[in-house]
């Protein structure tokens, strides 16, 4: 058992935190039972080394039954390694070193992807990690973030996808332009999300919805710029229909794409 929160690894692990690291090492931290019960089930190629609790490894049998099927060794750990290791305040018991794993953008659209979602300059880590969670329960196929949007190997992102990173792919460092391009050239049309479009009810009711699409996503405070804007087919905005200011991106970005999986399903 793992019990001295000073040893080597343990300090390794909890680097993870750190952009820079990460990026030194290909790898990022994964927290919590269900995260790495996800990552055991659908990616545990991905899964480098894994430490439990014993308590956490009593209450959740399942996840180190997973481990021991899919082969992987794994090693119990006292609370406070796993407080050291962990990137909150109250660790949940399980923690998993695994590598990064982003697509070729060229690979996803290879594929002809139906729905898309591109992020261009998302920084908040909390509403990234629910795009991807929501684009990963609408059925979109892939997404791409752009070379300014938040790291998604950030801890903060990993917890708040809840396993949705290890369901669908996506392409990190695109290029905005580029990415449209090639959107458009793999035949979706390109809808920017940006309150000065036009409702995204009326874009419904044309039957544009149904058609393959590549949804973008802008900045939280300042959305997209007119010369990013110009870069799609037609900007739409969800309506607001009660008293709110505004509303969040991650809520937008939701309402979107699963308005784009209620057209491909019942066309479907």
């Amino acid at each position: 058992m793992l019990e001295n929160p000073r040893a080597g690894r343990v300090k390794a692990i909890a680097k993870l935190s750190r952009r820079s690291y990460r990026q030194e090492t290909g790898l990022f931290l994964l927290e919590g039972p269900q995260a790495v019960s996800e990552a055991l089930t659908w990616r545990p190629d991905l899964v480098v080394e894994l430490y439990a609790t014993p308590t956490a490894a009593e209450r959740h049998r399942d996840v180190v039954e997973a481990a021991d099927n899919a082969g992987i060794s794994w090693e119990f750990a006292s609370e406070d390694v796993l407080l050291t290791m962990s990137d909150t305040v109250t660790p949940q018991g399980f923690a998993a070193v695994c590598r990064q794993h982003p697509t070729a953008a060229k690979d996803i659209f290879d594929s002809s992807p139906k729905l898309v979602a591109i992020l261009e300059e998302v920084r908040d880590p909390g509403n990234l990690g629910t795009i991807i969670r929501a684009a990963d329960a609408a059925g979109a196929d892939a997404l791409i973030l752009t070379g300014r949007t938040v790291d998604p190997f950030n801890p903060k992102v990993v917890r708040s996808t809840t396993g949705s990173l290890f369901h669908l792919p996506f392409a990190v460092g695109a290029d905005l332009a580029s990415m449209t391009a090639r959107a458009r050239a793999g035949g979706l049309t390109v809808l920017a999300a940006d309150v000065k479009g036009e409702s995204l009810v009326d874009v419904r009711r044309e039957g544009l919805l149904a058609t393959p699409t590549a949804w973008v996503f802008g900045n939280e405070a300042r959305g997209l710029d007119d010369d990013k804007l110009a870069l799609a087919d037609r900007a739409v905005t969800v309506p607001i229909y009660g008293r709110a200011e505004s509303m969040n991106l991650a809520t937008a970005a939701s309402v979107c794409l699963y308005e784009s999986a209620f057209a491909h399903h019942d066309r479907a």
